[in-house]
């Protein structure tokens, strides 16, 4: 599969994602495709694209064969959008959840990554996960370097390619120390996340009013 872009691997990671997390709300609509994105938690850079920036990268998917757009049916009035990325590239639930979840966060650490896809699917072991993944003929996972003041070697998506994991790799040990905190912030970042969700639950729900005539 050829790398994708930073764009590409946001938007293709956020449809998985609430894949996992929201599937009565799945396939997605464009705004909360954009929404999903866009998020402020759970996501590392936090980035703010446009309908018509994420609409040009769903585009783009396309052509890669990685998306495909899901015409109105069943009571719906707008086109949605899915991933296809388990056919694609023959990956099961628990290695598309550590997938997406590296790709929004960037580089984790095992327990990171056991404490950030519990919500999305049951995952056995994600060490497992993590060397079926990286043990294809095309690894989709790299380990790299732990930060300083860390036990555990990190982990980083190669959907964009090999030079994103040497660039993760050579900024080691710029990255902050792990401090108590840590913990603390991963489950403001969880409540966040609830609270996105509830939000674009909401919209949901009023686009399907207005195409009721509610």
């Amino acid at each position: 599969m050829d790398p994708l872009s930073a764009p590409e691997g946001r938007v293709v990671a956020s449809l998985v994602e609430k894949q996992l997390t929201t599937p009565q709300y799945y396939p997605l609509t464009l705004s909360l495709l954009v929404a999903a994105c866009n998020q402020t938690s759970s996501r590392d850079p936090v980035t703010s694209y446009a309908e018509h920036e994420v609409l040009g990268v769903l585009e783009s998917l396309k052509v890669k064969r990685l998306v495909r757009a899901v015409l109105p049916s069943h009571g719906r009035s707008v086109v949605r959008f899915r991933h296809v990325l388990d056919e694609a590239l023959g990956l099961d639930a628990p290695q598309l959840a550590v997938l997406s979840v590296l790709e929004l966060r960037g580089p984790q650490t095992v327990a990171e990554l056991r404490t950030r896809t519990e919500r999305m699917t049951a995952i056995e072991t994600v060490d497992h996960e993590l060397d079926l993944l990286a043990g294809r003929d095309e690894p989709l996972v790299q380990r790299i370097g732990r930060r300083p003041g860390q036990k555990e070697d990190r982990w980083v998506s190669l959907l964009q390619g090999g030079d994103v994991a040497l660039a993760a790799e050579a900024s080691a040990p710029l990255a902050q120390v792990v401090t108590p905190r840590a913990r603390d912030d991963d489950v403001r970042g969880e409540l966040a996340d609830l609270r996105a969700e509830v939000a674009a639950l909401r919209r949901a729900v009023e686009e399907l009013r207005s195409a009721l005539g509610g």
